[in-house]
């Protein structure tokens, strides 16, 4: 297995095919980064490829929004859900957008010097809490299907990088060095600046639907759409009860990240398919091999397991935007974003 993956070995991507392949050659033209361990580690289900990469190129890359405003909210959703490597990856994109001082004060754990980007940080980080972070949104409304289609995005990638990505970015952690975490974005720099076409994700999806009302009719509709229709298909690995389950710790969470004595999370001996899926939405840091192992059959291949730990991982972000979605937030708060 690839040494920077965790309980799963995906194809290498020269061996990619089909639509995993368009995907790679869209991340080098669009992201300028060919083969993202994000979208590699989901090959093992490649049905889930392309509806990832739709959301966060048509929302974070395509979407309204400034460039560097979406990567301060990246990194704001990385940083609340615990994603090193996400963090690290968002710190040199920053230096990519050609703001290297930004970069640099978030490196270092201080605040953003602009009042905007102070905003939209301290917006993204609230977030993963449930009902915390509804308008006013600190951005104009043109551009909410781009912020918000950003950390919904990135709500999921933390999670399925967390699962089952090594932490560490480079090699011997030196995008922990500053020259290296500079020049890296620098590498970047002239792919990240350029203006991306929207909707050019949409071709690879499969029939997705409109999506939400936040997305104002955007690419980032559909984008979110097939993710959605995509990643609930794991819950067929999952009993009735299970399912349930999952659905009532999502509905009572709070954002909050969960103790580590007494461990919350069920038995891995008696339910060990849940335990992964709850894991995947709420700590997916903390999957060890034995939780895998304990779930483990010989009908669960690689393919089951990834789309497993997307189930737990959509659904956390589907209880997020519950939270988040405008029209909602504008009317009386529903029950189900209420914190127990």
């Amino acid at each position: 297995m690839p040494t920077s993956f965790r309980h799963t070995g995906p194809l290498p991507p020269k061996a990619a095919t089909g639509r995993v392949a368009e995907v790679y050659a869209q991340a080098a033209r669009d992201f300028g980064i060919p083969e993202p361990a994000p979208f590699v580690v989901l090959s093992s289900a490649p049905e889930l490829v392309a509806p990832a990469w739709a959301l966060m190129r048509e929302s974070l890359i395509a979407g309204p929004g400034g460039r560097t405003g979406k990567e301060v909210a990246a990194f704001g959703v990385s940083q609340a859900n615990k994603c090193r490597f996400c963090v690290d990856a968002h710190t040199m994109l920053l230096h990519a957008t050609g703001d290297h001082a930004l970069a640099e004060r978030l490196a270092r754990g201080q605040e953003p010097a602009d009042e905007r980007h102070a905003r939209v940080l301290d917006w993204a980080r609230r977030t993963r809490v449930p009902g915390a972070a509804r308008e006013p949104y600190p951005f104009p409304r043109a551009e909410v299907p781009g912020y918000l289609g950003t950390v919904l995005a990135f709500h999921f990638i933390n999670r399925i990088v967390s699962a089952l990505v090594a932490e560490k970015l480079l090699p011997a952690d030196a995008q922990r060095l500053r020259p290296v975490r500079s020049l890296a974005g620098r590498s970047l720099s002239r792919t990240v600046r350029r203006p991306a076409v929207p909707g050019a994700s949409l071709p690879l999806l499969d029939d997705p639907g409109p999506g939400p009302a936040w997305a104002a009719g955007t690419p980032v509709g559909p984008a979110y759409a097939a993710l959605s229709s995509t990643a609930t298909m794991g819950a067929g690995l999952l009993d009735a009860d299970d399912q349930a389950l999952v659905r009532t710790t999502l509905r009572a969470w709070d954002g909050s990240h969960p103790p580590l004595t007494p461990d919350p999370f069920p038995d891995r001996r008696e339910r060990p398919g849940a335990r992964l899926a709850l894991l995947a939405a709420l700590a997916p840091y903390r999957i060890t091999d034995a939780d895998v192992a304990a779930w483990r059959r010989p009908e669960h291949t690689d393919h089951c397991l990834v789309h497993l730990v997307a189930y737990g991982a959509f659904a956390a972000v589907d209880r997020v935007e519950t939270a988040l979605n405008a029209p909602a937030a504008r009317a009386t708060p529903s029950p189900t974003t209420e914190t127990s």
